[in-house]
């Protein structure tokens, strides 16, 4: 998707402006003349100042290009399933884990995932599970991140 540079500009002053209200609250230090707020308002200010550059130099230049372009794929159906599958399958992930537990989820997931996006069944069925495993081993024992077991929680080791 290619946006135009005024829609870029526009949320970078946006965002530099949330940032000088934001640090409004930082209480001033005693006896200094920069406070917590001096660097981020710094960087604030020089987000507003190339926000409105980029959007006077796109704006002024006047091009007949619209605001947002999709992409020759956004108009085959197949691609757009994909990606929906993705967000949906994230969302779906959420709500499920805690009682189907990381191992089912992320399983059947990486399955629906592999299969909507072309591969076969002798492919997704061996490459979902050895990710899910490799991901479990990734995170639960190196890194000691906890996983949710849910209905596999008289195996959890």
């Amino acid at each position: 998707m290619k946006v135009n540079d005024a829609i870029s500009g526009a949320v970078l002053v946006a965002l530099g402006g949330v940032v000088l209200w934001h640090i409004q609250s930082f209480p001033p230090m005693p006896g200094q003349k920069f406070g917590p707020a001096w660097f981020p308002g710094l960087i604030a200010v020089g987000l507003i100042a190339c926000g409105t550059l980029l959007m006077t130099a796109r704006l002024r230049a006047a091009a007949a290009e619209p605001l947002i372009a999709l992409p020759e794929w956004a108009r085959r159906v197949r691609p757009v399933l994909g990606v929906g599958s993705i967000m949906g399958g994230l969302v779906l992930f959420v709500l499920v884990v805690d009682a189907l537990g990381f191992h089912l989820a992320a399983s059947a997931l990486l399955i629906v995932w592999s299969r909507l996006l072309g591969a076969s069944w002798r492919l997704a069925v061996p490459v979902a599970l050895a990710a899910t495993i490799v991901i479990h081993l990734s995170f639960y024992k190196l890194l000691k991140v906890p996983l949710a077991w849910g209905v596999l929680e008289r195996f959890a080791f």
